[in-house]
């Protein structure tokens, strides 16, 4: 793939943002490959993502930030710039259920996410031998109901040492404490049914079954120190009938929940994501 940097921004809605910034890029021999924006009306806020060759600016990264940064001070931007050659460290966390580590383990062997997968870590042993076989070092991080707090600490002494940019909650099935999720706030990922806040504990696909629902699906979403409720990144659902038995509804959750969790991982490490407050702009 070609190597860019990516420039996102999102600042008070004005006129000539995009021409002053294309500008900047073109005065500089900046060649832009991909650009995509919006305006919120109800915000009045202004988001922008581009792609820049890296190989047609006569600067470094860290040039461009110096260079860059008067022109950021003057449209009053939140702005960062990325490197694509520089893939995203991911962490994942998983306890017994396989389907969502799999999958990401499978698109990442293949090429499909292009980022550097350091560890895996788990509060059970179940999943040992096949990440293993992929060889990726694996963690297990028993965590004791009566003193979570060391296996948490543990945990983020192992997400440092691995200098881990992002966490993935792969069906993970422990509350991260606030402390962690303050730590990596809006690099912590994970992934719910749908069903939630209707069916919520154990089996809720089961109790779904019961009230004949007709839509499983799930979100992806940033975490936050309330459970459940941080940035949604993405959501998908898959229609369900009333021959579908609890197994099948089983069934047909997990593939919607690997697949959101997939797309939604794919557009964090491509840089397509600003959260602004309690919600993403997704810039495809």
């Amino acid at each position: 793939m070609t190597r860019t940097y990516r420039l996102l921004i999102s600042c008070p809605d004005a006129k000539g943002i995009v021409a002053t910034v294309s500008d900047f890029i073109a005065r500089h021999d900046g060649w832009i490959v991909e650009a995509n924006h919006h305006s919120d009306p109800v915000t009045g806020r202004f988001y922008m993502r581009n792609e820049i060759r890296a190989e047609s600016l006569p600067f470094s990264l860290e040039e461009f930030q110096t260079q860059f940064a008067p022109v950021a001070d003057k449209l009053q931007l939140d702005w960062r710039i990325t490197d694509s050659g520089i893939p995203q460290r991911v962490a994942l966390l998983a306890s017994k259920e396989a389907h969502c580590l799999s999958d990401l383990l499978y698109r990442w062997r293949s090429g499909d996410l292009n980022m550097e997968i350091p560890c895996v870590i788990s509060n059970h042993e179940d999943l040992r031998s096949y990440v293993e076989w992929h060889g990726i070092p694996y963690h297990h991080v028993p965590v004791d109901k009566n003193n979570k707090a060391a296996a948490f600490q543990k945990t983020t002494e192992l997400l440092e040492e691995y200098k881990v940019d992002t966490v993935v909650l792969a069906r993970y099935m422990q509350i991260l404490p606030p402390e962690v999720c303050q730590q990596f706030a809006n690099r912590v990922i994970n992934i719910h049914h749908s069903f939630l806040p209707s069916f919520v504990g154990a089996k809720p696909y089961h109790q779904a079954y019961e009230r004949g629902v007709k839509l499983v699906g799930a979100t992806c979403h940033y975490v936050t120190e309330v459970l459940d409720a941080g940035p949604i990144i993405e959501q998908d659902v898959i229609r369900v009938a009333h021959h579908h038995l609890p197994e099948d509804m089983v069934r047909l959750g997990k593939d919607v929940e690997k697949n959101v969790l997939a797309r939604g991982l794919r557009y964090h490490t491509e840089d397509r994501v600003i959260v602004d407050g309690s919600k993403t702009i997704i810039l495809e």
